[in-house]
């Protein structure tokens, strides 16, 4: 795995080179290389880019070391977080928080991690102490308005009674995260994002390809984190519309150890872990087909249980919309013909 270790953030933006050379390639066998290239091709696997040739010439003129990351780079977000944990009982549902400072935060588990989790509930009970550290995953849900800002969550997986016998709780301090994704914005959020998808392999390959497309959509989401990064080596991507495509560019991965803020409900730059890198490592990433495919089955459901698709859009009309049944009485005034002319005032008399 890479070191930890922050590296020191002392050089100017220009004196720091991007990690351009390629990843070695996975040891992989044919068959799922060639599913691999076969979903490469409906956007489901990033392809690895090449490197731009400006680039490399300069490398070549400079002869600078070769930085290249080794191929364990992966995506990656989690983090540790302290707070009081507490369980709801809701009816004959439980559900379980976090209070950070005066913010409370929903917990989640994976069906994986439940046994961590009632490890966690067993442990509050038998020692009365609801103060917890916990190792988690952040969970952003971002909505279609880019001024309301996102869910926030934590994905428990596991907890620290102190003995710090989990890798990550001895390399993280309270609210410390270590992000690894691409740099960049996205519609929904107007902060720049660490984007963080997953990873491929070659079990993920046969799973998607054996999935219905909304379970597939919904394997392969990634998770946008919002990240404030003052005086950032590199800057985030966004893409312009208007561009053509040779000059879109693209986000440079970065791996850095960033701290959750809770009254901004963002992350804030702590260190770089390594230097940014041109190449991601490789990931899944939900086509455009698929996507359409589970927004047309999501619509449909919801159409056949009577329920509607999202939020009504725009004003009724007054003709047969809601205006016009719910107004009652009738309107003030005679709106027929030309507008009465209003009588001129009176001239004031001279004193």
């Amino acid at each position: 795995m890479a070191s930890t270790e922050p590296i020191n953030n002392k050089p100017s933006k220009t004196a720091v080179p991007l990690e351009s050379a390629t990843p070695k390639p996975e040891q992989v066998d044919s068959d799922t290389q060639n599913q691999a290239s076969n979903l490469e091709k409906d956007g489901v696997v990033s392809k690895e880019e090449q490197s731009q040739p400006a680039l490399q010439e300069q490398n070549k003129t400079e002869n600078q070391p070769d930085t290249t990351s080794s191929s364990d780079a992966l995506f990656q977000a989690i983090g540790i977080i302290t707070g009081k944990v507490n369980f709801i009982l809701e009816g004959d549902k439980e559900r379980s928080t976090i209070t950070i400072g005066n913010k409370e935060y929903p917990l989640f588990y994976a069906s994986r991690k439940q046994r961590a989790f009632e490890a966690l509930k067993k442990e509050i009970e038998a020692t009365g102490e609801s103060t917890q550290r916990l190792v988690v995953y952040p969970k952003f849900t971002h909505f279609p308005g880019r001024d309301q800002p996102p869910n926030v969550g934590f994905q428990v997986v596991g907890f620290d009674k102190g003995r710090q016998s989990e890798v990550i709780s001895e390399q993280l301090q309270d609210m410390e995260f270590k992000l690894c994704g691409l740099w960049q914005f996205i519609p929904v959020c107007r902060t720049p994002c660490i984007s963080v998808f997953k990873n491929f392999s070659k079990e993920r390959l046969d799973y998607i390809k054996q999935s219905e497309p909304a379970k597939k959509v919904k394997y392969m989401k990634a998770s946008h984190l919002p990240l404030f990064w003052r005086d950032a080596l590199v800057p985030p991507f966004r893409f312009n519309p208007k561009a053509p495509k040779e000059e879109q560019g693209r986000p440079v991965f970065v791996q850095i150890k960033a701290k959750f803020v809770p009254h901004r409900d963002a992350f804030e730059f702590d260190s770089l872990l390594e230097l940014p890198r041109e190449l991601p490592p490789r990931f899944l990433k939900a086509s455009k087909d698929d996507k359409a495919t589970a927004m047309a089955q999501k619509k449909a459901a919801l159409k056949a249980a009577g329920k509607e698709f999202g939020p009504p859009r725009g004003k009724p009309t007054a003709s047969g919309g809601s205006a016009e049944r719910t107004f009652k009485g009738k309107p003030k005034g005679d709106f027929k013909g030309k507008p009465k002319e209003m009588p001129k005032p009176k001239p004031k008399t001279q004193q």
